[in-house]
């Protein structure tokens, strides 16, 4: 269970428990970090925060998405690595 704050009155457990349960069906699969409830009269403001989702980079690499390069023959692996790789230089980047 997360870290639950509530400010600006009290609620009821079973109040806190439906607004947590809430916020887990709208973000499935997600782990909450901390929850927030600020009660303002008759309403309530919910801030919380999520655990970071990792996720793989995928780059377009001669014509192939690919996230890495493990899996590649050495041919492959050659051409990856002959490839010349275009940027911007400071001199490219200014208007004029």
């Amino acid at each position: 269970m997360c870290p639950i704050n509530v400010t600006g009155g009290e609620l009821p457990q079973a109040e806190i428990d439906r607004y947590v349960e809430y916020l887990q069906d709208k973000n499935a699969g997600r782990t909450l970090q901390y929850v927030n409830i600020e009660v303002d009269g008759d309403y309530v403001n919910l801030t919380y925060e999520l655990t970071p989702v990792p996720f793989e980079r995928i780059r377009r690499i001669t014509g192939y998405l690919v996230g890495t390069i493990d899996r590649w023959n050495d041919a492959k692996r050659a051409e990856e690595r002959d490839r010349v790789k275009h940027g911007l230089t400071m001199a490219d980047s200014t208007m004029k």
